[in-house]
């Protein structure tokens, strides 16, 4: 009895052991899945508001929630074309609005039985992406499986998992951005093509078959192909600028079909498919076009297609050229010469014949795919900056893993030389890498891409290491009995070598500490108040004076314009700001920005910001809305754009935050020009001119970067300004900057840099990485740190652009003689709903006849509002103008000798008329010696100024805490 029992129980456990080595893989694949599932939702709750309101972690997300809640509300269409960004034209999205918005839509309709909520749409939308970056684990396992094994893809998987780089940080929960989804369906993209590149090799199709009809023979690579080809459609659908894959494939297939003939193997076996393959995603892609016209990567346009078609039509000709060159009798290693010549060719015909699809092709390839001729705006764009030290970056984000990938491509690229087969998945596989290396150190964002081929290359490492040690790793019996000591320190080590530097106690941070510190967007957050106060205290566009079409711009509504260029409604205006703010414009305040994180309208948001009088920057507006060029332009060369080009479309409101008046105006600089440097330095100061400690206000109390609009609206408070007027300002958050100069400590003089600069900082946002800047400069003991100027201002302003009012007087009736010398000043006091008040003051000459003329954007009283097509400002006037007029004293000094208020209504401010100035009585002068230097109210936007030259509302303490002080 005994025996049979023992019997019976090493048979069970023989089938238990072979079940569990041909299965065990799904249960530990589904492990992986779920942890990288919890890795990305750890954080869930902070995305999660009590008003039920949209938190989101970054600023792209915004505007594809709002891309997401546009197709859910004309399900299944994605939305064709944007109107409410890029006033004065509307844009094409393009690379939002795709099959990414279908997909997660689709599972908010199953999950809301076909009619979800906004709760459910937004908590599907926030999962999914977790969701989708836990299936990437699918395709990656088999394709590391195809290339070492189930051990092979299961490393492969652990890999990705335990990232804590690019792939970790876009694809945790509030990252609602389509990065996922490009990594999702290239994965699947790649392991389409291996398959069926792996299935033309083995089914040997050729032209006779084809001649010969013989599609029984045919059909088994057919399929295989044609499903590649879906895949790498579904990719692109999903990123139009996928076409980048197109390219890789290309190179792949040019590549083998070269090696194939060299080697003696007819090239008809890959090269029927490619072209089945990217034909069948030539004819898809033609049904997604959207812009028959665009040869764009950011469009549904001609170029997916095209560049689809030539892939195919190239392995087709390179089949059929292979063919003559054997006609020819021509030796076989030259063919690989005569492809690349032709290649040059080609592209020479190209840029002769076609230059913009050249330039499009070979622009998108130095720009995404090559380290190389990067255009310098690309550079002020975070995502799109290469690492400063690819392979220091390179192992922060993979840990040691990129670098035993960089051994699996070797031993991949070898395999011939030991006499072991070779595939073409292989070679696909080679190339791919390399051009995922090439991208990644092109754009530090692809590095999301680069895991793909850190994680399946692993799975070739790792079967090399399999076949170099002999180890056996079915999982069976006999295998665990005979493992040798050696293997199982072999083992170990490799286990180390990959994944120590992802785990504690080497890894600084482990994937899941990453996971725990995601969270909303800072500049979503700081501009949410300000956004619903926009939605809330301004028409409606289309409404705007006396209009009344706001009805033709529903923000869910479908447009589609023939020519791309949107003809708005009277009444609708545009919000002018930097670009990397547009998408919360449109998503928080619903209202129109100018310019977008698409880039668009950047070079003109920029000269407006960066023009240094007001009278350019309204050209400048003027301009932008009668649709021509700005960037680079005179003000006579704006002047006649304006001319003859005149339209209801206006900029009606500016919002600036802290932001860009401190660390992001260098990058604004860099889409107009002059450098950042023209800003920063006195006109008078010249190169390398030392400027001791006791001179450094005075030499640099006073840069270009002062009379900008950027700083006169957020700084000034438009003081001095006649069509600009502060409407609202955060009343939470406020900003601190200093301007400080590095002092040499031996010859107490500003330090010199090696470009000849001087060691100066100018409106320096005073945060945590400007504090330990100052703190490290101050313990050196060679250097002093000289603060020379604070400012304080709200995080975020908004000003509204109006005609003004002109207050008109005249000094007929008093006796005043002197008028060539005479000026006359307004100031009025103004108050926020913060309580912070200010004094807003326009000065003017007096003209020869005694009359003056000062136009005001400050109206001294709120009769207009929402309801009347105008603003609900939340800055009002404490009382009237006082208007003050001055003359030159008996000791020729300006004395104040005529003073009266006067009224400006709101209506006369927005639609620019005039206002007759109130009776003037005359100022009781001084007596004695005393005389008047001073005149009444200020010039700067802040209560007054005070002896030291800080501002009465100035916190000059706010950095006392951290020890940056002016050195003495």
């Amino acid at each position: 009895m005994s025996t049979d029992t023992e019997h019976v129980e090493d048979g069970t456990d023989t089938s238990v052991l072979e079940t569990w080595r041909e299965w065990y893989h799904l249960p530990v694949l589904g492990a992986v899945m779920l942890f990288m599932v919890w890795l990305r939702t750890q954080s869930y709750d902070r995305f999660v508001t009590d008003d039920g309101a949209p938190a989101l972690a970054g600023i792209d997300s915004w505007y594809q929630w709002r891309t997401i809640n546009w197709t859910a509300e004309n399900y299944p269409h994605t939305m064709p074309y944007e109107v409410w960004t890029g006033f004065p034209t509307g844009s094409y999205v393009g690379q939002f609005g795709t099959l990414f918005d279908q997909l997660i839509v689709t599972a908010a309709m199953i999950v809301g039985l076909g009619s979800p909520s906004e709760e459910t749409l937004y908590a599907v939308s926030l999962l999914s992406i977790p969701v989708m970056a836990a299936l990437v684990a699918i395709p990656v396992f088999y394709a590391g499986r195809r290339l070492g094994g189930t051990i092979g893809g299961l490393v492969s998987v652990l890999i990705l998992a335990l990232a804590k780089g690019q792939f970790l940080s876009r694809s945790t929960v509030g990252q609602l951005d389509h990065h996922v989804g490009e990594v999702l369906f290239m994965a699947i993209a790649v392991l389409a093509m291996l398959v069926a590149v792996t299935v033309g090799e083995r089914e040997k199709p050729v032209y006779e078959l084809i001649a010969a009809k013989d599609w029984d023979a045919l059909r088994t690579a057919a399929i295989y192909s044609a499903l590649a080809g879906i895949a790498l459609t579904l990719y692109i659908w999903v990123w139009p600028s996928a076409v980048l894959l197109i390219g890789i494939f290309a190179v792949f297939f040019t590549v083998q079909l070269c090696l194939d003939y060299v080697r003696g193997i007819s090239p008809d076996h890959i090269a029927f498919v490619g072209a089945v393959s990217l034909g069948v995603t030539t004819l898809l892609t033609l049904l997604l076009i959207e812009r028959p016209s665009s040869t764009g990567s950011t469009s549904f346009g001609i170029l997916q297609p095209l560049a689809a078609f030539l892939v195919a039509a190239g392995c087709v000709f390179m089949a059929w050229f292979a063919r003559q060159w054997n006609d020819w009798e021509l030796e076989r290693r030259y063919y690989p010469l005569a492809i690349g010549g032709l290649i040059t060719a080609t592209f020479l015909v190209m840029w002769i014949a076609l230059p913009s699809l050249f330039d499009t092709i070979v622009g998108n390839a130095t720009r995404r795919m090559l380290p190389f001729g990067e255009a310098t705006t690309d550079l002020t764009i975070v995502e799109a900056q290469p690492p400063e030290d690819f392979f220091d970056r390179a192992f922060t984000e993979f840990g040691s893993a990129f670098y035993t990938m960089l051994a699996g491509l070797a031993f991949l690229a070898i395999r011939p030389l030991f006499g072991r087969e070779f595939r073409a998945e292989h070679t696909l596989v080679i190339v791919w890498s390399l051009m995922l290396i090439s991208m990644a150190a092109t754009q530090v964002r692809f590095m999301y891409y680069l895991l793909l081929a850190v994680a399946v290359v692993n799975a070739a490492f790792i079967a090399e290491l399999v076949q170099l040690f002999d180890l056996d790793l079915t999982g069976s019996l006999r295998s665990l009995r005979q493992i040798e000591t050696y293997q199982v320190i072999v083992v170990i080590l490799v286990v180390l070598l990959l994944f120590a530097p992802l785990l504690p106690p080497l890894a600084t941070a482990t994937a899941w500490e990453r996971g725990q510190q995601t969270a909303p967007h800072s500049s979503s957050t700081t501009w949410e108040e300000s956004n619903e106060w926009l939605q809330g205290n301004t028409p409606a566009p289309g409404n705007y004076g006396d209009a009344n079409e706001a009805d033709r711009l529903d923000y869910y509504g479908s447009y589609n314009p023939a020519d791309g260029d949107y003809e708005y409604p009277n009444g609708a205006y545009g919000v002018i700001s930097w670009w990397d703010y547009g998408h919360l414009i449109t998503t928080q305040a619903e209202r129109i920005p100018h310019s977008n994180p698409f880039q668009q309208n950047a070079k003109s948001s920029a000269a407006f910001l960066t023009a240094e009088s007001e009278q350019r920057g309204e050209l400048i507006l003027d301009a932008i809305a009668a649709g021509g060029s700005v960037a680079g332009q005179s003000n006579d060369e704006l002047e006649g754009t304006i001319e003859g080009n005149e339209t209801d479309e206006e900029m009606r409101y500016v919002m600036i935050d802290n932001q860009m008046a401190g660390g992001k105006f260098g990058a604004i600089t860099r889409w107009t020009g002059p450098g950042y440097q023209h800003y920063v330095t006195p006109e008078d100061y010249e190169p390398g001119q030392q400027v001791p400690r006791d001179e450094i206000r005075q030499t640099f109390g006073d840069v270009p970067y002062d009379d900008t609009m950027l700083s006169s609206l957020y700084f000034d408070d438009a003081v001095g300004m006649e069509h600009y007027r502060l409407v609202h300002e955060d009343d939470q958050r406020t900003a601190t900057y200093v301007s400080y100069a590095i002092v040499d400590a031996q010859t107490d003089q500003v330090l010199m840099g090696e470009n000849g600069q001087p060691q100066v900082g100018i409106n320096r946002q005073f945060d945590r990485r400007t504090q330990i800047q100052l703190q490290r400069i101050q313990q050196n003991p060679n250097y002093d740190v000289e603060v020379f100027d604070q400012r304080q201002a709200a995080a975020v302003k908004t000003y509204e652009r109006v005609d003004g009012a002109t207050i008109a007087g005249s000094l007929e009736d008093t006796t005043v003689s002197d008028t060539d010398n005479a000026t006359v000043a307004a100031t009025v006091e103004l108050e926020t709903d913060s309580g912070r008040t200010f004094n807003y003051t326009q000065r003017s000459n007096v003209s020869e006849d005694g009359s003056y003329e000062m136009t005001v954007p400050y109206a001294t009283n709120d009769e207009l509002g929402v309801d009347d097509g105008y603003t609900n400002s939340s800055v009002a006037a404490t009382g009237e103008y006082d208007v003050t007029v001055f003359a030159p004293g008996q000791q020729g000094f300006p004395v104040a000798q005529y003073s009266g208020q006067t009224a400006v209504s709101e209506t006369a401010v927005v639609e620019g008329e005039t206002v007759d100035d109130g009776p003037l009585e005359e100022v009781e002068q001084p007596t004695g010696n005393e005389t008047s230097g001073n005149e009444t109210g200020t010039e700067s936007g802040d209560s007054g100024s005070t002896d030291d030259g800080t501002t009465d509302n100035e916190t000059t303490e706010s950095v006392a805490p951290v020890a940056v002080e002016p050195a003495h």
